[in-house]
C-alpha cells in the first residue's frame, strides 16, 4: 500500500525484497514514443513506467542485454514538444498478448534528477489514476 504517491519516492524505495520491483508500473494513458537517439529509429512505445525502468511495445524484436541511449518525446500543452534524454538497458523481452508486437523491459541506468524529475512530471502527468 503506497503511503505516498507512487511518482513520489525516494531512490532507497526502489530495491524490493530479492531484488524484486518496489515501485509499482505505471500505465500511461498514451503511448508515448521513444527513440534510440544514436540511431534516430523509433524503438516502440511506452507501455508502463517507473523511476527504476520502463517497459516498450514494439513492431520488431530489440536486442537484449545492450545499452541504449533512449529518447522519450511528447507534445506538451503548450504544443510544444517534449523530451527526456537517458541511458537505459534491455532485460527482457517477450511476445506480447497480440502476436504481432513484442514486450520489452529496459532498466534506466541514468538516476540524475534531469532524468527522473520529467519522468515523475510524465506519470503524474499521464499516468492512470490506479
Amino acid at each position: 500500500m503506497y503511503v505516498k504517491k507512487p511518482f513520489e519516492h525516494d531512490e532507497d524505495e526502489i530495491q524490493g525484497v530479492n531484488g524484486r520491483r518496489a515501485i509499482r508500473r505505471r500505465h500511461l494513458i498514451y503511448y508515448l514514443r521513444v527513440w534510440d537517439s544514436d540511431t534516430k529509429k523509433l524503438l516502440g512505445h511506452v507501455v508502463d513506467i517507473t523511476t527504476e525502468g520502463l517497459m516498450l511495445i514494439s513492431d520488431e524484436p530489440i536486442e537484449l542485454n545492450k545499452l541504449f541511449n533512449l529518447e522519450i518525446q511528447w507534445q506538451g500543452e503548450d504544443d510544444k514538444v517534449k523530451h527526456i534524454c537517458f541511458e537505459a538497458e534491455s532485460r527482457w523481452e517477450c511476445k506480447d498478448v497480440n502476436a504481432s508486437f513484442y514486450d520489452t523491459g529496459f532498466k534506466i541506468l541514468d538516476q540524475a534528477a534531469e532524468v527522473l524529475t520529467p519522468i515523475r512530471d510524465v506519470i503524474g502527468e499521464y499516468g492512470f489514476n490506479d
